[in-house]
């Protein structure tokens, strides 16, 4: 999918790369690697604010935080908490009025974990899930939400049931969800 088409729209998106059984992470990980995707992810969300939870910003290798060309916002509950080059907040809610005033803010991408996932699905603004899936069958101890009927199928590259290859050997699938 292109950058353009993921941000045609205003709102909030919701974009994770997960496995067969729903893993997106294991003891602070992503327990695959997958190039293809990350540039994918870089190109979607470069030029919005992203939002993620403090495991998911930990668990980003020290060298490629804050993502470059985007706002980083963390939410956390540690009072007094700091991420060199982020914004830290408390809650979802602070993070979504913080990513509304940043440069590129018409369109915000919640990049994880799966607690913030649970907690985005119920809010009106969020209007398009990015999902890569992975030919993987993994243990995890991080899931990705579960889209509910109200989210449609707007596009899988390539089609359902086909696989685009990793130059690592992983295959993947990217789909685009709306409601």
């Amino acid at each position: 999918m292109s950058p353009q088409a993921a941000n045609q729209t205003e709102g909030v998106g919701l974009i994770w790369a997960q496995t067969h059984s729903g893993v997106i992470g294991r003891d602070g990980t992503m327990p695959w690697h997958v190039p293809e995707d990350m540039a994918h992810f870089a190109s979607v969300t470069k030029g919005h604010p992203v939002v993620m939870g403090r495991k998911t910003w930990d668990s980003i290798p020290v060298r490629f935080r804050p993502f470059s060309d985007r706002t980083n916002i963390v939410v956390t509950r540690r009072q007094g908490w700091a991420a060199g080059g982020a914004v830290v907040v408390h809650s979802l809610e602070e993070a979504l009025a913080a990513a509304a005033s940043a440069p590129g803010g018409t369109r915000t991408w919640l990049i994880g974990g799966g607690e913030l996932f649970g907690q985005a699905l119920d809010l009106d603004a969020v209007n398009i899930a990015v999902v890569t899936y992975l030919d993987l069958e993994l243990d995890g101890d991080a899931f990705a939400p579960k889209l509910g009927p109200e989210w449609v199928l707007a596009s899988s590259e390539p089609v359902e049931g086909a696989w685009l290859a990793s130059r690592t050997g992983v295959r993947y699938r990217i789909a685009v969800y709306r409601r």
